[in-house]
């Protein structure tokens, strides 16, 4: 499938999720139970947080890390978020949160435009971005 979702608006809505995950156990009243329920979404907002703020796209505030980078790291946390409850058996206290918020995570990580996942490497990069310089010339002087 071919990416659909704009790194403008990827940037956007990784602020989104990732104050939606640090305040969810709160939204959707799992403070009680705690331990990884509670921690997860909380380390991982503040996670994403992090990653939207570095970020290299119109989004982002200081312009370090690549929009491949960030979409390969969230599409991990978001796998992580999703299947943690299963992971760490929690599932019966609470789990549709974690399912929501991280399959969300992972949908917008994996159909981000320039998304490592789903774009070949000739479609990420610009040209002459990562080339060596022995390729552009033609022979090789010593």
């Amino acid at each position: 499938m071919k990416p659909f979702i704009s790194t403008t608006f990827f940037g956007y809505t990784t602020y989104l999720l990732a104050l939606v995950s640090m305040t969810s156990p709160w939204l959707f009243g799992f403070v009680h139970p705690g331990g990884a329920a509670l921690f997860f979404p909380l380390i991982f907002g503040w996670f994403c947080l992090i990653m939207a703020i570095f970020s290299k796209s119109k989004a982002g505030m200081v312009g370090v890390f690549p929009i491949q980078m960030h979409c390969a790291l969230l599409s991990i946390v978001g796998f992580v978020i999703m299947m943690s409850p299963f992971l760490y058996d929690f599932e019966g206290r609470v789990f549709i949160p974690h399912v929501i918020i991280g399959a969300t995570t992972l949908f917008f990580a994996l159909f981000t435009k320039t998304s490592p996942m789903t774009c070949p490497p000739s479609e990420m990069f610009t040209a002459g971005s990562l080339q060596s310089k022995d390729s552009l010339e033609t022979r090789l002087t010593h």
